[in-house]
């Protein structure tokens, strides 16, 4: 399913700002959004990144130099607007879910579209919420499943040099990928079922790879 704007572009996919910042230093972003057919002028993000890109937390977490070339990224994204309310209001009060999560989990439970999110935090709290589970089930995409993913489809050693520069911003890809590790898949793998038992009743997007499902 897709979702239109006012001007009627397409939707086919949403993804956080904390999921969008890593896969595109990693160098993966628009491998991650081939895999459920879509690209980055279909990607629908929140209004408030390329602000958050110029100045504040990311800038001093990611640096200038990496902000304003993720910046030349988000520009060329689709910005989500209208609401559901009813799956809003179940949300925004939440401490463990952040307004810009609220709105992404909102705007996906209301059009079936996938969300790509790096907000796990916000997923455990998004498990008790009463029928957001439902609403959103198999639909939640994480990090650790579009990585295996990848892995598949392009191998661990093209993924391994892609996003060398990505370890020290998130410690799954830091341990995963490390140059010690010789299963980066397993290592992934792990990671990925202990976070699915975790959100349980939640179901998240279960990679095709995994032989498991």
């Amino acid at each position: 399913m897709v979702a239109f704007l006012d001007d009627e572009i397409a939707i086919r996919i949403l993804i956080d700002t904390d999921a969008f910042c890593k896969l595109a230093i990693g160098g993966v972003l628009r491998d991650s959004l081939k895999l459920f057919g879509a690209d980055l002028s279909e990607c629908g993000r929140l209004p408030a990144l390329p602000h958050m890109l110029r100045r504040g937390g990311l800038r001093t977490r990611y640096g200038p130099e990496r902000c304003d070339s993720l910046l030349l990224v988000a520009m060329d994204m689709l910005v989500i607007e209208s609401l559901d309310d009813s799956y809003l209001d179940l949300l925004i009060d939440i401490p463990d879910i952040d307004p810009g999560e609220a709105q992404l989990f909102a705007k996906a439970a209301d059009t079936d579209l996938h969300l790509v999110t790096g907000d796990k935090r916000s997923l455990r709290a998004l498990k008790n919420v009463e029928g957001m589970s439902d609403a959103l089930s198999g639909r939640i995409v994480v990090l650790e499943s579009l990585l295996l993913e990848l892995c598949e489809t392009l191998g661990f050693e093209e993924i391994r040099q892609r996003i060398q520069g990505l370890g020290q911003f998130d410690n799954v890809v830091r341990v995963c990928f490390s140059e010690y590790n010789d299963d980066p898949v397993d290592c992934l793998m792990s990671y990925f079922h202990g976070l699915a038992e975790e959100v349980r009743p939640l179901t998240l997007w279960q990679p095709i790879s995994d032989s498991s499902a």
